[in-house]
């Protein structure tokens, strides 16, 4: 089955025989070359969007309205940068928290002794952050743990060694009066 040439005198491409072009007409331009160079929109400092145009007016026009009452118009404002050195503070760590972590981790060494101050310290420097906004609430949180863990420790060895000589005194009561 064969269809009849399309319109316009163009061939189908796929249709045996030879191609050929369209008629030229005379005073319109011919076909574009599709060989010819084009330029490269991705070279550097070609503009892509040099031919778009924006719906949106350029800013500082008389589009925008007076500016409220107590509120400075456009413009008014220096541009960010404009004061080098003004940066905004970082935050602060809570001070007592350190201290808290600080002697809770030394009560390792000192057998425990400042243990139960750093614990304490911990609950000090907790509400103190949540009342200032400083940070620091997870050391003051590892301060109270390790210093409560600590003291018990610590009266657990001072009660294991009463308890030691406690036997260790009746033991000897024991075997005296037994007559040996």
């Amino acid at each position: 089955m064969t269809y009849p040439p399309p319109s316009g005198g163009w061939q189908d491409p796929l249709a045996a025989g030879p191609q050929s072009s369209p008629p030229a007409v005379p005073g319109q331009p011919g076909p574009a070359d599709p060989y010819a160079p084009v330029a490269d929109p991705y070279a550097p400092g070609a503009d892509p969007y040099a031919g778009a145009k924006s719906p949106y007016p350029p800013p500082g026009g008389e589009q925008y309205a007076a500016p409220m009452p107590g509120y400075p118009g456009p413009g008014a404002y220096p541009p960010p940068g404009a004061y080098p050195g003004y940066a905004m503070p970082a935050a602060r760590t809570n001070t007592l928290a350190i201290v808290a972590l600080v002697l809770s981790l030394v009560g390792f060494a000192s057998c425990g002794i400042t243990a139960p101050i750093g614990a304490i310290m911990g609950h000090v420097a907790r509400k103190q952050i949540r009342e200032t906004g400083e940070e620091g609430d997870g050391m003051a949180l590892a301060g109270i743990i390790v210093g409560w863990i600590m003291t018990a420790l610590m009266l657990a060895v001072i009660i294991f060694y009463i308890v030691m000589i406690v036997i260790a005194v009746g033991a000897s009561n024991a075997s005296s009066t037994s007559g040996y």
